[in-house]
């Protein structure tokens, strides 16, 4: 082992089926996945540590910093999972979780169904008080219906409570003095408040936020209590962060009070590495594409930034359809999650189709050819039968795979159900899941007003690359990147996160009447607390601010984002901030409105560590087509046949050299397809740059 001092720094994160592990010493990097494990997540981080610091030759002391995110609390969400918790709310509003928006994200479905509360309606309860919505006390607090609720929270032997009020954004004191009476009652119970957790207008969002916050905050913070303590019995003592939705860093502490933070931690992770990669290739529009053991996502990355919003949803019910999901109130990566990963188990449905997801095999049991106990047909087994996976170098070698168990399972639950053989099935197994997220992508970008042709892929995860050829096809891109150490990419983008927290509230100012002293009070107040989270992560260097309006014209239902530089308003900034507004607006809606009040409803201040600056790739010349040492069978779905695809090492490879397709090129982590429509390009850096031929 070495005793002289080197950076290192290591990003983990824990995915459905693997948690991916990277250490970065130096400027080089070492990585490994390790099946996650479900009863003790924290026990396969530890195992995986272990591994990369024996790769790299290091003590385990030497690790500088340990930077994590996470899907547990996505996953306890989606699969309600979390803890037993009541609601406290206002008197007259205890089913706003139940009637949601009263909106109808299916217009023509005569039995749409609506997702249900997170909280059961035996499990709120109401507390007499109003605020109004300029803070105003309309309704004193009524002490006696508080005692009568702290004594049925007592009684019903609840875990955890959230309380939200109408109006707390404005005035949280109702909220604080209840969460006191709790305390002082039941002192070790867990509670969480809308005011802290998500002081933003729209009830229904801010409701459901602060519960699905309550909900897995016991269970998170045990297990960032019981990692901390693990890493430092093995001789890891160094700091631990959490990366949270927005993309940035906070601490251990912040993230076991705010856990809801962390619900796209995982992916946000993802999207920062793609960012990274479009910064160093020069590429403005840019499609990242993450596929893991249990679920896809797709983000935006334009003028190499991730899209971001303040609300987002977990788990849509209804074909990606906005509002069919969970909303979560707080600042996030943008992206669209389906459960259609790996682990993916496929069915069929009472119409005799094929159909996959969201139900996972995990890492436990896994995917039939696991050998783990694990009896369903997967998207895993799928590959394997089509020739998209070496049974012997899976994962390295670590989990060796059988095609027999697969084709078993393929043909038992698939095969036997619509007659078809197990190669078939398989097909129509992959078909469905690229489709399925060929679908999703085009929504997204839809939804976005983007023409999806118009952007490069940069994909990763385990599952990735093996996808990212198909889907190109079925979405009209012609170009995608694959870095190196894709099959770890959310891992690698924890290492390239800044620090960073934003704090969003919601507050209504009108511009014909702009009170600019009171707005520079809430703009200090909101830079000081994001300040406060990320403080103990900034370097000697200056922060950056990041200021955005959320505004409207007055009497509209919705609001467009307009970034602010970071200046205190005088009497002037009225009309500085009107002119902004009508630009930005003018930008999404083609022309501005003569004549109406425009208003400020929500404001976001963002403080963040600098990002490095980062060495362009030049671009390189195409060498000699590289020959393949080896062949085998795989299916290529546009052939409708199988065809020999040559296998290649990716380590093997040098800068200039193409690959073209069919081909395999395989490395520890992942494997990245080719079908005879592509060829790749080795860049400089050794990313794989796949274009039609």
């Amino acid at each position: 082992m070495s005793s002289t001092p080197r950076n290192c720094r290591v990003g983990v994160d824990i995915g459905g089926t693997f948690t991916d592990i990277a250490l970065d010493i130096d400027g080089t990097l070492h990585s490994t996945k390790i099946l996650t494990d479900y009863t003790a997540p924290e026990r396969a981080i530890l195992k995986g540590v272990k591994a990369v610091a024996d790769m790299a030759g290091i003590a385990l002391s030497e690790i500088g910093i340990l930077i994590h995110g996470t899907t547990l609390a996505t996953n306890a969400l989606i699969e309600r999972r979390g803890a037993k918790t009541a609601f406290v709310t206002t008197e007259g509003f205890r089913d706003v979780l139940e009637m949601r928006t009263e909106n109808r994200f299916e217009q023509y479905d005569l039995n749409i169904s609506l997702p249900p509360a997170l909280i059961a309606r035996a499990d709120r309860f109401v507390v007499r008080e109003r605020i109004d919505a300029a803070g105003k006390v309309l309704l004193d607090l009524d002490h006696a219906s508080v005692a009568a609720v702290v004594e049925k929270v007592a009684a019903g032997g609840y875990e955890s409570v959230a309380i939200g009020f109408i109006h707390a954004y404005a005035n949280g004191a109702h909220e604080i003095a209840v969460r006191d009476a709790i305390l002082k009652r039941l002192p070790d119970l867990s509670v969480s408040i809308s005011s802290e957790v998500s002081p933003q207008m729209r009830e229904f969002e801010r409701f459901n936020t602060v519960c699905a916050n309550a909900y897995v905050k016991p269970a998170i913070k045990s297990y960032l209590d019981r990692l901390v303590v693990s890493l430092k019995d093995i001789g890891v003592g160094c700091p631990v962060f959490m990366i949270h939705s927005g993309g940035g860093i906070v601490s251990v502490d912040s993230a076991s009070e705010f856990p809801v933070r962390l619900v796209e931690s995982g992916p946000a992770g993802g999207a920062i590495f793609a960012a990274d990669i479009a910064r160093q290739y020069g590429l403005d529009t840019v499609l990242s594409f993450d596929m893991g053991g249990t679920t896809a996502k797709i983000c935006l990355i334009e003028n190499q930034v991730p899209k971001t919003a303040k609300t987002f949803e977990v788990a849509r019910t209804y074909r990606f359809r906005k509002g069919s999901g969970m909303p979560i109130s707080i600042p996030v990566v943008e992206m669209v999650e389906i459960g259609a990963g790996g682990g993916s188990i496929a069915s069929v449905d009472a119409m005799r189709q094929i159909r996959v997801g969201p139900h996972s095999a995990a890492s436990e049991p896994g995917p039939a050819c696991y050998q783990r106990g694990g009896k369903n047909p997967t998207v895993t087994d799928a590959d394997l039968i089509l020739g998209k996976l070496d049974p012997a170098n899976f994962a390295g070698g670590a989990i060796p795979l059988s095609v027999e168990a697969s084709r078993q399972a393929m043909s038992d639950d698939i095969g036997s159900v619509i007659g078809l053989d197990p190669e078939a099935s398989a097909y129509g197994t992959c078909e469905m899941v690229d489709e399925n997220m060929a679908n999703a992508g085009r929504v997204h970008t839809v939804e976005n007003g983007k023409n999806i042709s118009d952007f490069t892929m940069i994909t990763f995860g385990g599952a990735g690359p093996l996808h990212a050829a198909r889907l190109c096809e079925k979405m009209g891109i012609s170009t995608f990147l694959v870095p190196p150490g894709a099959g770890v990419g959310s891992a690698i983008g924890f290492l390239k996160a800044p620090f960073g927290y934003e704090s969003v509230r919601s507050a209504v100012f009108n511009l014909s009447n702009f009170e600019y002293l009171e707005a520079n009070r809430l703009l200090q107040a909101m830079k000081a607390e994001a300040l406060g989270f990320v403080d103990g992560g900034l370097d000697a260097g200056s922060p950056v601010i990041e200021r955005t309006l959320f505004m409207r014209y007055a009497g509209q239902g919705w609001d467009i984002p307009v970034p602010l530089a970071d200046d205190n308003f005088d009497a002037a900034s009225a009309e500085t901030i009107a002119a902004l507004f009508e630009r930005e607006y003018e930008r999404f809606f083609g022309r501005a409105i003569e004549g109406l009040d425009i208003e400020i409803v929500s404001w976001s201040v963002k403080a963040s560590s600098p990002l490095p600056p980062v060495e362009r790739i030049p671009s390189v010349a195409e060498g000699n087509v590289v020959q393949p040492g080896r062949t085998r069978r795989m299916f290529e779905a546009s052939q409708g046949a199988y065809l020999e695809a040559g296998i290649h090492e990716r380590t093997d490879l040098k800068s200039g050299d193409v690959i073209k397709g069919p081909a395999v090129i395989v490395e520890r982590e992942t494997s990245t397809v080719l079908t005879s429509s592509f060829k790749a390009i080795v860049q400089h850096d050794g990313c794989l740059l796949a274009t039609r031929i």
